[in-house]
């Protein structure tokens, strides 16, 4: 009898950055994921209510909790899928304001995105298409290896379970 080949289960964040429809993404998702047999996480940016970066706020802080549970939760993934709606043909001030705190406080911020798949999803009454450029953009920058597909949701493009599996298929391989 031949052993069969271990298979490995990945671990997902999943991101939600706003509530609502992109929160709603990001359960589903992590439905998924685990229909699958990988581990995901939903952490909602919008209820960590992280206060507004500003280098004031930076010396004024002396509770980094908050910051620092964000950052274990990265180290701590295999992967992550960003879920976030476009802001005025940008992402959500909650997403740059939570990497704009990471990036001041981490001894080496680098290391929280250097070579990790993100994949990319947006639901959006704007389209979606300026959320995700920018988010890939910022990602790359970061050193993240941002995955080719996105899945964008809007008026004209509905929710397709099967985009949902593709992208997590990219993101756990």
């Amino acid at each position: 009898m031949g052993c069969l080949p271990l298979r490995h289960v990945s671990s997902v964040l999943i991101l939600a950055a706003s509530t609502g429809k992109n929160l709603q993404l990001a359960e589903s998702f992590n439905q998924s994921l685990e229909d699958l047999g990988h581990k995901g996480t939903v952490l909602d940016l919008c209820s960590l209510n992280a206060p507004m970066y500003t280098p004031q706020a930076e010396k004024e802080l002396t509770d980094l909790s908050l910051i620092e549970g964000v950052m274990k939760h990265i180290l701590d993934c295999d992967a992550m899928i960003v879920c976030a709606p476009e802001y005025n043909g940008l992402i959500p001030p909650v997403l740059n304001n939570i990497i704009a705190w990471m990036s001041v406080q981490s001894k080496d911020f680098r290391t929280l995105f250097n070579q990790r798949k993100i994949g990319l999803a947006s639901v959006s009454g704007g389209g979606g298409q300026h959320a995700v450029m920018s988010m890939r953009m910022q990602f790359s920058y970061l050193g993240s290896n941002v995955i080719g597909r996105p899945v964008i949701i809007n008026k004209s493009n509905p929710f397709k379970q099967s985009s949902i599996d593709i992208l997590i298929q990219q993101v756990v391989l």
